[in-house]
């Protein structure tokens, strides 16, 4: 009972259950090594009678973090202080004079308070502190001195009820950029194409938005992990994005002939990848741009760009530092901190202030390409908006970050060391899933305001139309699994919920940004409404979309929720032509992945994709007798539009028929996962160009373009 009681006041779960019927309990030696990760110890039942004294004892006025939610109630934090207790709000630095603090005393009736909202009219003086007015929209601090002279300074985050609300209907692409080349790619798409595919799409085809794979910094090593969702860091992108001719400084480079080899190689890896077999290499692509970058990176800024970079480097502060102090050293001491020279391991003993002084000019070079790659997303951004886009690029927040990374060695005491995020064992994988990306501590989080995730937050939503969030039920839990035992031997440790939705819901409020939640999966009860409650969108994807609590069957549009993003497919899963084909059955047979028979998948999956058919064939979605491939991932499509979606995604692949996944998951070398171009249904690769100009493409569009109004003739009214 102990150690229960021990783990539940740290939010570490004791059992778990996988299904409503079923309850699993978690080894004690689980329990025990989560608390050592949040400093707790319980190794003995000594050490648990001692740790459960010290948390039982602990006493606040305040939590670290308190949130307020404007229209709404103030919290218990606030309401349930002693009365005659001090409150002072000091506001948050808002660029301008310093705000002045405000002050009241906690009446006998605090219970009553409430915080009026902006739109709402101030209530009667009995429903208010005294002295109480509405801090801005902000994270603030609070000070409480209790009339026994007990003292208590926390984080105080105002934020509004919801995130800003895309359109009513909309409709966009979901792409993995690497995959998409165009004529001048250094052999793996960019941010210029990303700009160009956004105008176009915008402009012909009247898309709302484009939805990307994450761009964050990957970790350098050879090779590098090609996947978009183990980065280095979260918080800044990966100039092997840029798209190197758009940098300014390109024209005057002095080093022509150097900068015309560099393009002919780039050239050459095009095309191997387009036209003789060859899989997207980023580390080859990587090498040619470093090269031309620091050639461009040598000539000087003119005034008004070096202004632009020094606000840049200003607004950006320690993280950029940290960030570009970490890859200057892990050119030199190899891309895992853990095993760099002792004093180096930490980014603040005078060693690595040291090392920083030596390695001036390529920890300066890092900080410009962080901002140069920041000023080309916002340059896709603007190509959206000018297009017309009501979203604009959507941009993709993974769960994690690789263990040995930046984040992790500029932020150490944020996160848990020897735990790793996953999953638990559900019916898909009976041994669960270990993602190898270490977690924040919660207890971290909630002491410093959650100033590591609104750092995140806010570099990510700068030059974004709206923020996917891989994995959205991490706000709420996420599984962790101490290092060296298998998935199965872990749990789940809570987070403040209330705390990461405000920060979020304030951080996408002050940059006009819509918010999804990919929210597939085993999600835990309540979740998607409090999701829901604050504005997030969640992610359908069809074919999990059935009557689940009825008969199994299809969902009918008209029964799917109206705040999400509709898909047919991600990343994870199948193309729609591999789907209605069974090639993704077959194909996962061949990598010896199937748990089951080869003709007891195949007559599953035949029979859930007839199910599906069945379905828009009664909705005379799928016309009669046309059973080609391309007709049922346009039925498909005009099933997805059919639905009260907010946002409808399509998978750039689809559009020319590509068999192929971008990730399969349960691979590692058996398939070449985040290094395949987009392809033709022969698998033929495809550049941007003929993408644009592909019929199955707009015949693909055309279903979901709303029905065009009746133009009036001269002199007429419109009706």
């Amino acid at each position: 009972m102990g150690l229960s009681r021990l783990a539940a006041l740290h939010g570490v779960a004791t059992s778990y259950s996988p299904s409503p019927d079923v309850t699993v309990s978690v080894p004690d030696d689980t329990v025990i090594a989560v608390l050592a990760a949040l400093g707790v110890d319980a190794g003995t039942p000594e050490d648990v009678r001692r740790s459960l004294v010290a948390a039982e004892s602990r006493s606040r006025l305040l939590p670290p973090t308190v949130v307020v939610w404007a229209g709404e109630p103030l919290p218990p934090a606030l309401t349930a202080l002693p009365p005659g207790s001090t409150v002072t709000v000091e506001p948050e630095p808002a660029g301008g004079p310093p705000a002045p603090a405000t002050s009241w005393k906690v009446p006998d009736a605090a219970s009553a308070w409430k915080l009026p909202g902006a739109a709402e009219a101030a209530p009667g003086p009995a429903e208010l502190p005294p002295g109480w007015t509405q801090p801005p929209y902000g994270v603030h601090r609070v000070h409480v001195r209790a009339p026994d002279h007990h003292e208590a300074t926390a984080t105080l985050v105002v934020a509004p009820a919801r995130v800003p609300q895309p359109p009513e209907r909309t409709h966009g692409f979901l792409v993995q950029l690497y995959s998409l080349l165009s004529a001048r790619s250094w052999g793996m798409g960019d941010l210029g194409d990303l700009a160009d595919l956004a105008a176009w799409a915008g402009r012909t085809l009247g898309s709302g938005f484009i939805q990307v794979n994450p761009l964050h910094a990957a970790v350098p090593g050879k090779p590098t992990d090609p996947s978009p969702y183990r980065p280095s860091s979260r918080r800044f992108p990966d100039p092997v994005h840029l798209h190197v001719e758009s940098v300014p400084e390109y024209g005057h480079v002095h080093d022509r002939a150097t900068l015309d080899d560099l393009r002919q190689d780039a050239a050459a890896l095009s095309e191997a990848v387009l036209n003789k077999g060859a899989l997207i290499d980023r580390d080859a692509v990587w090498e040619l741009k470093r090269q031309a970058l620091e050639l461009i990176a040598r000539v000087p800024l003119t005034p008004g760009r070096r202004a632009a970079y020094c606000d840049f480097l200003a607004e950006q502060g320690q993280a950029l530092e940290d960030h570009a102090l970490w890859c200057a050293l892990a050119e030199v001491h190899g891309p895992d901190w853990h095993s760099w020279p002792e004093p180096l391991r930490d980014p603040r003993s005078p060693g690595t202030a040291r090392a920083r002084s030596q390695l001036l000019d390529r920890v300066d070079l890092h900080c410009r390409l962080a901002w140069l790659t920041a000023t080309q997303l916002a340059d896709a951004q603007r190509a959206a908006e000018d297009a017309g886009m009501e979203v604009g690029i959507v941009h993709d927040l993974a769960v994690g970050v690789h263990p040995a990374g930046a984040d992790t060695w500029a932020q150490q005491g944020t996160f848990a060391h020897g735990m790793s995020v996953g999953a638990p064992p559900d019916a898909f994988n009976a041994r669960g899933q270990d993602w190898g990306l270490p977690p924040w501590r919660p207890d971290a989080l909630a002491a410093t305001g959650y100033a590591a995730f609104r750092g995140l937050l806010r570099g990510l939503l700068a030059h974004a139309g709206a923020l996917r969030i891989d994995h959205v039920m991490g706000l709420f839990r996420l599984w962790w699994v101490p290092e060296g035992r298998p998935p199965t031997d872990g749990t789940y440790v809570t987070y403040d919920a209330e705390a990461m939705l405000a920060v979020l819901v304030l951080e996408a409020h002050r940059a006009g940004s819509v918010v999804v939640g990919e929210d597939l999966g085993t999600v835990e009860p309540g979740v998607r409404e409090a999701l829901a409650r604050r504005g997030v969108l969640g992610t359908s994807v069809l074919w999990f979309e059935r009557d689940w609590d009825g008969d199994g069957r299809p969902l009918a549009p008209e029964k799917w929720r109206q705040d999400c993003l509709a898909t047919a497919t991600t990343h994870d899963l199948p193309s729609t032509a591999a789907r209605l084909t069974g090639d993704h059955v077959t194909l996962r047979h061949r990598l010896g992945l199937l748990t089951r028979p080869l003709e007891e998948e195949l007559t599953e999956d035949v029979t859930g994709t007839a199910e599906w058919l069945a379905l828009l064939a009664r909705l005379r979605m799928l016309p009669e007798g046309d059973g080609n491939e391309e007709a049922a991932v346009r039925a498909v499509h005009r099933f997805l539009r059919a639905t009260p979606a907010r946002m409808t995604g399509v998978w750039l692949p689809d559009t020319v028929g590509d068999r192929r996944p971008q990730n399969l998951p349960g691979t590692w070398d058996q398939y070449p996962n985040w290094r395949l171009p987009i392809a033709d249904p022969e698998g033929h690769p495809v550049t941007l160009e003929e993408i644009a100009a592909s019929p199955r493409l707009h015949g693909l569009m055309e279903v979901l373009r709303p029905p065009k109004a009746r133009t009036a003739p001269p002199g007429e009214r419109p009706a």
